[in-house]
């Protein structure tokens, strides 16, 4: 009986995570204008995605923000965990602190904030894209610092101390010793600082120029609108995050898996 509950439970929360976007992704193959009635199959939706001038500038955009914010993140998060682990024992302490206010802290009071102290206090200019850049690095370091720590934690610190002992430089120790063994905390950081990137809205939303749109605030303005043509083509941009995030997620999870078993062979 327990069995059953436990397993009637999983079921439910995952056809209550995972029906709305299988819904979505079905109708993203037809002809219907609006969610309710299937005309028939059809793969118009993904046609007008990419053969839209402005859908393809948008989505090109969206990426290369993703990507280059993501790689500054996971600089400076490796940077802070490595710093925070060799720290004395209350410094790090305060900075897993620090670190976590901006997690936990809305998006919305991040984006004000970095818009209030870029554009109205230093004067920088939206369209120069570099408070966009920067509320994306605020938003992304922190999670990519979360995923490095435990990585940091499981590595085995004698090695680092034995390179350094035969002459080793700190920087030359870093990269040979320290950087390879947490190289799958970094990866796993980078993409997730991609996919926050990618999802983000309110800080896009009061740090973009206003010329330029990303994924999230193009769908909710398109969805404002009355173009029914670009509406449903977004169902297919729907089904195609979905898909590379599936795929990232399912490398990763590899990846992972295949140094927990280099880990325990070498044990």
């Amino acid at each position: 009986m327990k069995k059953g509950l436990r397993l009637f439970i999983i079921l439910f929360v995952l056809v209550f995570l995972y029906a709305p976007i299988l819904i979505l992704i079905l109708y993203s193959f037809t002809n219907a204008t609006t969610i309710g009635a299937i005309r028939g199959f059809s793969m118009k939706n993904y046609v007008t995605l990419f053969t839209t001038p402005e859908l393809r500038s948008m989505i090109f955009g969206t990426i290369l923000l993703a990507v280059g914010a993501a790689f500054l993140a996971t600089i400076l998060g490796t940077m802070g965990a490595i710093g925070s682990f060799y720290s004395s024992r209350k410094a790090g302490t305060l900075i897993n602190s620090l670190n976590e206010v901006p997690v936990i802290n809305a998006d919305v009071v991040t984006g004000f904030s970095v818009c209030i102290l870029l554009v109205v206090v230093l004067g920088v200019s939206k369209d120069t894209f570099i408070p966009l850049v920067i509320g994306h690095v605020v938003l992304c370091a922190p999670f990519v610092y979360l995923s490095v720590i435990p990585k940091l934690k499981q590595m085995d610190s004698s090695i680092y101390e034995a390179a350094l002992d035969l002459g080793a430089t700190p920087a030359r120790a870093l990269r040979s010793i320290v950087i390879p063994q947490i190289s799958s905390g970094i990866v796993s950081g980078f993409a997730l600082a991609i996919t926050l990137s990618l999802d983000d809205y309110f800080i896009a939303t009061y740090t973009k120029p206003a010329t330029f749109d990303t994924i999230s605030t193009y769908v909710v303005n398109a969805t404002k609108g009355s173009q029914t043509t670009i509406k449903t083509a977004l169902w297919a941009l729907s089904a195609v995050i979905f898909a590379v995030v599936v795929l990232i997620v399912a490398v990763v999870n590899i990846r992972g898996t295949k140094d927990t078993a280099k880990e325990r062979a070498g044990a």
